[in-house]
């Protein structure tokens, strides 16, 4: 037996007639605090409306991986052995066959955990085929953009930094060098970082605790038809809720509980396996399916193939699978293994595009897919308005030989990159392509995939789709990737033949990778190459990514000069929308140049254009822009105004959210509101430090020349207490905070430190429990002085520690002892 709070064993005997779970009194009282934590919160979340979310907290959605949309069976007392692996193990893989359960085994543990195991993000390497691309992959699912001077593992590093995190890295057999070789960096550096693994077989990094997951538990072989002894096999039921979620009133009786026990026996008890079976429950009669899975069958080669994990294991899932295939009529077989070119998922559209033809119809398509759910050949990703589904790994692995061997691959990567070249040519009108939103961001995978596994005769390539590619990196902040792909296509004959989009693309990149001087270069290039064209459009992109290099080396007149002439170009064009956007860049290329008054009255004419018909980002971005000219003006009341519609517009995800915060804070100065101005920028200094975000440097530089002064003009006391206000803002308190709409009742961390000064918002009876210790009493002494349990004590002192940032009861002891030489302390008890 184990301490449940810290996991030492157990010496003493039952405490008042129960079994001893904790070792100490301190594990016992840690424990009822975290359950009360655990209670309030949940109280908290159920009376209150959901909070806005922000890009400087995460809401439980955004903390967990997705929750499957069917049960969880069995499994106990793997769960309960990983709880207590985790908490002496910071790499902790799961291994096993494919199909044994280890996705969903992780899942589950996951959404189990304690809140002090922090946030928890999945990532899933199934889709990811280059090693060498894993660690950006990795940055781009957990939304982690590259910075200037740092790629790859230093991105994640720095990101992750010393803050609590549960990495779960799922199927990392295909990729497991490059995975040992991430993880141990990001362990090595990271210290509060814990990694959550599967795959077939171990990482080899020190340190790693390898946890097998084993098949599902099976009936005995001399077991009875007794359904209360069978159910207790967790393969058995299983099964059975599998079975009846596909036929319902099927239940577990003397009738068929042997025949059920041998269906599960002969899969081995495989989780992937015995779902396979009990789908086919609700159309064959057992003993149908039992006789099946006795034929012969052919072999999984690509998972049985030099894998470590058993391959007689693997030949039963091959078999499930192979038995599942052979009995889909040969449509749904067409549809099955052409699916398998979609490693990025697919939606119905997608699915008709790449499936349809050969006999098939385009109207038989969904009909097809929801026949293959329903068999479990593939998943439904979400429950949104347009679905999208996926074929797990191994389903994907049989389909692809299917294909293989059909002499449909080649066919059917082709219909896949038409396509994707039709999804590409809905820019094809885009003025301002690189900022617009590329249409192939969420076929990110499938397009890397179809390039990567195409090949043309004479080594030719496909630059549209490379071009869009490397559009989707430069949007996700991925500018290492899009900078290899853009290499390439400068240097052949298929990138020059897209005139400067190319070149224009580049030096945005270049921009985003803080290479001002490579950014001019081929901004130069881009225009040189467009005024050789009659494409209107091309140029006018071209000039406004010149103009943004011009901008970012501080060349503020020659960017005006650049974009009077895009704005030029622009207005022929006759796309009111493209002509706002440009006019709300010139503005912003004023502001800096000192043309404040030219830049108001340009804001003025595009503003409303971009409210009434832009997207929400392009929006935010005029809004910012407008509330920085009117405080430019001195027009404080309308640039907070603006700045505040800023903030609620913009997803409580997206790091442009702290634009505004840092707005707000400049307003807050020139009104001569220096604590506000300070808590505000501290808030934002914070949030950008946890995301690694930077903003653009005219505006950076303005932030901090005020936020010097509002620090010159406090008092060093106001000074300490706003900045620690500031640091404790986030999410739905520091938005409240901004828009001043927080109530009497609920007021923020920051309202509070104004209120106190330098004390922050320790209560009366903590701040007595604090004078106490000072006196040096113990727990026990406190509570016997104060009338109070030594419970209470030890909940105020925790609280008092939080509040003052402090650890140790000597520091406490200072803290107060500083005060009470200047202060009454009856005024601090009391006030």
């Amino acid at each position: 037996m184990t301490c449940e709070s810290c996991g030492a064993p157990l010496t003493g005997g039952p405490r008042r007639g129960r079994p001893a779970r904790y070792c100490s009194d301190a594990c016992r009282q840690r424990a009822f605090r975290q359950r009360s934590a655990r209670r309030k919160s949940r109280r908290g979340q159920t009376a209150a409306s959901p909070p806005p979310q922000s890009d400087v907290s995460a809401t439980a959605q955004a903390r967990c991986p997705r929750r499957a949309l069917d049960s969880f069976v069995g499994r106990r007392a793997e769960l309960s052995r990983l709880r207590t692996l985790l908490r002496t193990s910071r790499l902790l893989t799961l291994t096993g066959a494919g199909g044994v359960g280890k996705t969903r085994l992780a899942l589950e543990f996951a959404h189990g955990l304690p809140g002090r195991y922090g946030r928890v993000d999945l990532v899933e390497l199934d889709a990811l085929q280059d090693g060498a691309a894993l660690a950006q992959s990795v940055a781009a699912a957990l939304s982690v953009g590259e910075r200037a001077g740092r790629s790859g593992v230093d991105v994640l590093v720095h990101a992750i930094g010393d803050g609590r995190r549960l990495l779960i890295l799922d199927n990392c057999e295909h990729l497991a060098e490059p995975c040992a070789r991430l993880v141990a960096a990001l362990l090595s550096h990271c210290p509060r970082l814990r990694i959550l693994a599967t795959s077939r077989e171990a990482l080899r990094v020190p340190g790693e605790t390898v946890f097998r997951v084993g098949e599902l538990s099976l009936p005995p072989a001399d077991a009875v038809d007794d359904p209360v002894v069978l159910l207790r096999a967790d393969a058995v039921r299983l099964f059975v809720e599998r079975a009846a979620s596909c036929s319902p009133g099927f239940t577990l009786h003397r009738g068929n509980g042997r025949t059920v026990a041998e269906i599960c026996r002969k899969l081995d008890g495989l989780t992937l396996a015995v779902e396979l079976a009990a789908r086919r429950a609700g159309t064959l009669p057992l003993g149908d399916i039992l006789a099946g899975l006795g034929d012969q069958m052919s072999s999984l080669s690509l998972l049985t193939g030099g894998h470590r994990t058993g391959p007689g294991r693997h030949s039963e899932l091959a078999a499930a699978i192979d038995w599942s295939h052979r009995l889909l009529d040969p449509a749904e077989q067409a549809v099955f293994r052409r699916l398998a070119v979609l490693v990025g998922g697919f939606d119905v559209a997608l699915a008709r595009a790449v499936c349809a033809g050969a006999g098939i119809a385009p109207a038989q398509i969904l009909g097809i897919l929801c026949s293959l759910e329903a068999k479990s050949l593939i998943t439904r990703l979400s429950e949104a308005e347009t679905a999208r589904f996926r074929q797990l790994s191994a389903i994907r692995a049989y389909a692809l030989g299917s294909l293989r061997a059909s002499g449909e691959l080649h066919t059917t990567r082709r219909r896949l990159l038409e396509w994707l070249h039709g999804l590409a040519d809905r820019a094809r009108d885009e003025v301002f392509p690189d900022q617009a939103g590329s249409p192939l961001a969420e076929e990110r995978d499938n397009l890397a995939a179809a390039l990567a596994g195409t090949t043309v005769p004479g080594g030719a390539s496909f630059p549209r789709l490379e071009l869009e590619l490397a559009r989707v990196h430069y949007e996700q902040e991925q500018p290492s990737a899009a900078r290899a792909l853009l290499a390439g296509l400068l240097r052949e004959a298929g990138g020059r033949a897209l005139g400067g989009a190319v070149p224009a693309l580049a030096a945005r990149v270049a921009s985003q990778r803080a290479d001002p001087a490579q950014a001019l270069r081929l901004g130069e290039r881009a225009v040189a190459m467009e005024r050789t064209r009659d494409h209107p459009a091309g140029l006018a992109n071209a000039l406004d990514a010149r103009a943004a290099a011009r901008l970012c080396r501080g060349e503020f007149g020659a960017a005006v000069a650049d974009l009077r002439e895009c704005l030029d170009v622009v207005a022929t064009l006759g796309t009111p929308q493209d002509t706002a956007w440009c006019t709300h860049h010139l503005a912003w290329a004023l502001l800096q140049a000192g043309g404040e008054l030219e830049a108001d009255d340009l804001m003025s004419r595009c503003l409303p254009v971009l409210r009434a018909h832009a997207p929400w980002s392009r929006t935010a971005a005029a809004l910012h822009t407008a509330g920085a000219v009117r405080l430019a003006l001195g027009h404080l009341g309308s640039a907070e105004a603006l700045f505040a519609e800023v903030l609620r517009i913009v997803p409580g995800t997206s790091r442009h959210a702290l634009y505004p915060v840092e707005g707000l804070a400049l307003v807050a100065a020139e009104s001569g509101d220096m604590r506000r101005a300070l808590v505000l920028y501290e808030a934002s200094a914070q949030a950008r430090r946890r995301l690694d975000t930077v903003s653009e440097a005219p505006w950076r530089r303005q932030v901090e020349r005020t936020v010097a002064r509002a620090r010159a003009g406090l008092p060093v006391a106001a000074r300490e207490a706003a900045v620690r206000g500031g640091r404790r803002l986030r999410g739905d308190r520091l938005v409240a905070y901004a828009l001043r709409t927080r109530s009497d009742d609920d007021r923020t961390t920051a309202d509070a430190v104004e209120a106190v000064g330098d004390r922050p918002m320790l209560t009366g009876r903590e701040f007595m429990v604090a004078r106490l210790v000072t006196n040096g009493l113990t727990n026990r002494q406190i509570a016997d002085v104060l009338g109070l349990s030594a419970h209470t004590v030890a909940t105020h002192l925790d609280k008092v520690r939080d509040k003052l940032g402090m650890r140790s009861r000597t520091q406490i002891a200072l803290w107060v002892a500083a005060r009470t030489k200047t202060e009454d302390p009856a005024e601090d008890i009391h006030g």
